[in-house]
């Protein structure tokens, strides 16, 4: 059960993020080789900061990753290291790839986050609202199977 948890000294962590980068000015410029140097950048980056990667994908002007990340770790600085870094790769491989940008970055200042988790908000509801009724041996992600 606990098989994919971040375990250390006085903590067990089960922390996942969905993030979304958007190209600046939403423009189209990731080909499909663009996009995959892009992933593999991504993947390294992410993996050097103390991420695992779940998944990642994108089209020609946004990326999504889907990340576990250490407790220690906030989301700021881990969209930080990974738009710094994969910006910096992309500018040096790829000069010309914003043509007539004004600001040469490559990815937009704005990004989306969203916690994930692998039960609903509405199981942990339920769970959190049993606890003064319910045995210590039950868990949120028991609650929706057969109960």
């Amino acid at each position: 059960m606990f098989e994919d948890y971040d375990r250390r000294r006085h903590s067990v962590t089960k922390l996942c993020v969905h993030l979304v980068f958007t190209t600046k000015y939403r423009r189209k410029v990731m080909t499909p080789p663009i996009l995959e140097e892009m992933k593999a950048t991504l993947r390294e980056t992410a993996e050097k900061i103390g991420c695992k990667v779940q998944e990642i994908n994108g089209q020609a002007d946004h990326i999504h990753l889907l990340l576990m990340f250490p407790a220690d770790m906030s989301v700021s600085s881990m969209v930080n290291a990974l738009k710094t870094v994969s910006s910096r790769m992309i500018r040096k491989n790829h000069p010309d790839i914003l043509q007539g940008g004004r600001t040469g970055l490559f990815w937009s200042r704005a990004y989306f986050a969203a916690t994930t988790g692998g039960v609903t908000i509405d199981i942990l509801k339920r769970y959190v609202e049993s606890q003064g009724t319910r045995g210590r041996h039950s868990s949120p992600s028991s609650e929706g199977e057969g109960s």
